[in-house]
């Protein structure tokens, strides 16, 4: 294997998943010293890992561990917390039964926010008085659909907010095996203009069982439904799966008839690097994909030790528009997992953010962020200001479940350590009704 393949080896016949369970037999465990190894077995006992040789290639090894690829992909020993990193060791030198070990690192991770921003309270909708539990419905044009098949990913980005679908927690797990209640939901609900395909990853499916939950959105009775959306970080961590895979050509024709059928088909990539977009398969995979008549929309989270600095946020977005995609949004990472390994105070994010958009061109200006996604909708910092002579942070919500909220400027007292919503406090009186969502008020569509 290369330091770093700029030009990529010859694609696997196959996609390979690695993961704690066999790395060891790939020439990836030979690149980590002692310690590393270590961390890679304990952290996997509570957090999900999963990459592949295609991923591997990304990283330049001779920086591991801080190469921002490697940070991005690979357990890292301060995920856990020092004292339920030692306790999990422990249980591994002791040769513990598989029984023990699994129900530790279930305490650990139900102490992690599995499930932020109330998705399990308030973002399941019911028909005819019966939950769905493979759907969401927070905000009332946009419905979001979880089929099961689709649960996994070519590889796993360590502070991924919905981990907690791919480890052992089936009671805290969005999964539909059929598309039939999410048909039946979109007839009785005809404000529904997007449907978001998510996962996990839905292009993990074959094509055959994609166009199984796809075709039926094109029914002449859901007309209403005008844009396709498909969550999905493949171009980044497989993108043979739409250059050469065997099914690779039947899935773009899929992507063609959605198309053809005159719906908007939005393809949500998650890029978060600029060296994912470096090689000659993603570049291939960009250029089959926008002939389909797709378009794709980048977005990603400011994380640290991956892609903390303007200059990085700059260099993705400028990539990302001579290839041919927008820029979405940049998000912070969300509260949950490892999140104090990955999190940023909300004003360094702003100033990564303000830094990278004041170099960038009008194009690549369609970047919106910094973003929270928040019990109470999408929560947007537009900066700071003096309100009164008092600093303040200037929020607006670009999505909220009051729909009234959505481009009102509100004000929270301005916190340097604050990292999250919840950590905000409302500047005035005024301000409180935007930082405590009744419970009653949600989901706007649980009908």
């Amino acid at each position: 294997m290369s330091e770093r393949g700029a030009a990529m080896p010859a694609a696997e016949p196959a996609f390979r998943a690695i993961a704690a369970s066999n790395i060891a037999a790939t020439p990836l465990w030979g690149r980590l010293s002692a310690e590393l190894r270590e961390a890679v077995l304990v952290v996997s006992q509570v957090l999900p890992f999963r990459t592949n040789l295609y991923v591997a290639e990304l990283i330049d090894w001779r920086k591991v561990p801080d190469d921002p690829i490697f940070q991005l992909t690979f357990p890292q020993r301060e995920m856990l917390d020092e004292d339920d990193y030692q306790a999990i060791r422990d249980l591994l030198k002791q040769r513990a039964p598989a029984p023990a070990i699994a129900a530790l690192a279930d305490r650990i991770r139900r102490r992690m926010n599995p499930h932020p921003g109330g998705q399990m309270e308030y973002n399941v909708p019911q028909l005819d008085g019966l939950a769905l539990p493979g759907l969401q419905h927070k905000y009332a044009e946009t419905v979001l659909f979880f089929p099961s098949q689709g649960q996994t990913c070519h590889a796993y980005c360590t502070y991924c907010f919905r981990w907690a679908q791919f480890v052992d927690l089936p009671d805290l797990r969005f999964s539909a095996a059929e598309s039939d209640d999410l048909v039946a939901y979109l007839r009785a609900h005809r404000e529904v203009t997007d449907v978001l395909i998510t996962g996990g990853d839905p292009l993990i499916m074959n094509a055959r069982l994609l166009r199984r939950y796809v075709e039926p959105l094109l029914a002449a009775d859901l007309d209403h439904v005008r844009s396709i959306r498909l969550g999905t970080k493949a171009p980044a961590y497989w993108p043979q799966r739409l250059v050469s895979d065997p099914d690779a050509d039947d899935l773009l024709r899929l992507f063609e008839e959605v198309v053809a059928a005159g719906r908007h088909l939005a393809m949500m990539v998650h890029f978060s690097h600029p060296v994912e977009l470096s090689t000659d398969l993603a570049r291939d995979c960009i250029r089959r994909l926008r002939g389909t008549g797709a378009e794709i929309r980048l977005q990603a989270p400011v994380v640290r030790h991956v892609n903390d600095s303007a200059a990085i946020w700059r260099e993705l977005c400028s990539q990302s528009v001579q290839m041919g995609m927008t820029p979405y949004y940049m998000f912070v990472a969300r509260d949950t997992g490892p999140r104090k390994y990955f999190e940023l105070p909300l004003e360094e994010v702003y100033a990564i953010y303000i830094a990278a958009y004041r170099q960038l061109s009008g194009l690549a200006r369609a970047l919106r962020g910094p973003i929270m996604s928040t019990t109470e909708g999408k929560v947007r910092l537009l900066g700071s200001a003096s309100v009164g002579g008092r600093e303040v942070f200037v929020l607006d919500f670009l999505q909220a479940r009051d729909p009234a909220w959505v481009g009102r400027p509100f004000f929270a007292e301005k916190d340097a350590n604050a990292t999250w919503f919840d950590e905000l406090r409302p500047a005035s009186p005024a301000d409180a009704p935007f930082f405590d969502l009744a419970p009653a008020q949600a989901p706007v569509a649980a009908s």
